[in-house]
């Protein structure tokens, strides 16, 4: 697996722990709900434990991501990729699901994707030269 897809699939594995730090862990702070576009306290607390799932599901694809770079480092590389290729086309996926549900998402979703897609095509140029 070329070294700058590892690089790019860490980053993105570090915004989805950031991701996960927002909405499980400070949703409740004005400051982080305003981010994702909830209106208002009461809102927010009504979609606080939707947030705190979601960002537990953001953690899991972060760590998949780096146990998968880990492994790349083993006798289970093939292993490693398979699990950076899974956690990076759920991240670009998610993010096109989220530019989807509103394009007012769209700096939100490339900040998610742009990083997956580019180890993702790093990892598919490899694989065809």
């Amino acid at each position: 697996m070329p070294l700058l897809a590892q690089v790019f699939a860490v980053i993105a594995a570090l915004i989805h722990v950031l991701f996960f730090v927002m909405e499980s862990i400070v949703f409740s702070r004005p400051t982080v709900w305003q981010r994702f576009g909830v209106k208002s306290q009461a809102d927010a607390d009504v979609l606080k434990g939707m947030a705190f799932n979601q960002g537990f599901y953001n953690l899991f694809l972060a760590l998949g991501v780096l146990v998968g770079v880990a492994l790349v480092h083993t006798a289970w590389e093939t292993s490693g990729v398979a699990a950076v290729v899974f956690g990076c086309a759920c991240m670009l996926l998610a993010a096109v699901v989220l530019l989807s549900t509103d394009r007012r998402f769209l700096q939100a979703s490339i900040i998610q994707g742009a990083l997956p897609l580019l180890a993702l095509s790093l990892v598919v140029f490899r694989a065809r030269s």
